[in-house]
């Protein structure tokens, strides 16, 4: 009896830590322990053991998103590129970006001003849905433009033409009209 009692014991406890280690901890906690669950996917994880940092992986699993293996063929409609002006001194590769020809490529990219955000790409389909939102902080010039090339639908975003150009919203909110043209590099 003692053995059974104790292989009773060792089953509780093991599925007890089977279902702690497959619950996925909340947005808040994640940030508590310094992940940002939202921009967390797993596979950066399992490069956690490339540095010597295997003691995060547990944490950092509960609180990463599953990397879909379809997103290297998905191609958008449109895209909106935001940012804040008053932050091209913090993100210089994305000044460089927004400041150069390169937008003019891609005739479904929509620069949005919004005070006070970090860059993010917002992604659409055909009727204007949002159906993803990426933060581009640590993109290099290069690498937001091969993720346009390869992301964006070739095809213009409604009947362009065949004019290359995009479009600049500088007023996101409809707050003050003066703000984002005074604070335009």
């Amino acid at each position: 009896m003692n053995k059974f009692e104790l292989i009773l014991c060792a089953l509780l406890a093991l599925t007890s830590c089977l279902k702690h280690t497959h619950a996925e901890f909340t947005a808040a906690d994640c940030r508590e322990l310094g992940f940002i669950k939202t921009q967390l996917m797993c596979s950066n994880c399992d490069k956690l053991d490339d540095f010597g940092l295997e003691t995060l992986k547990p944490h950092c699993k509960e609180c990463c998103t599953q990397d879909q293996q379809t997103a290297a063929q998905r191609t958008y409609a449109k895209a909106i590129l935001e940012v804040c002006t008053c932050k091209f001194r913090a993100y210089p590769q994305i000044q460089a970006f927004v400041q150069s020809g390169r937008p003019a490529k891609f005739p479904n990219l929509q620069i949005k001003y919004v005070r006070g955000l970090d860059p993010i790409v917002k992604l659409l389909d055909a009727r204007g849905k949002v159906l993803e939102t990426l933060s581009i902080t640590k993109w290099n010039t290069d690498t937001v433009e091969e993720f346009f090339e390869t992301h964006l639908s070739k095809e213009g975003a409604g009947g362009g033409g065949g004019k290359n150009s995009y479009s600049v919203v500088e007023d996101a909110d409809g707050e003050e009209e003066d703000y984002l043209r005074t604070n335009r590099i």
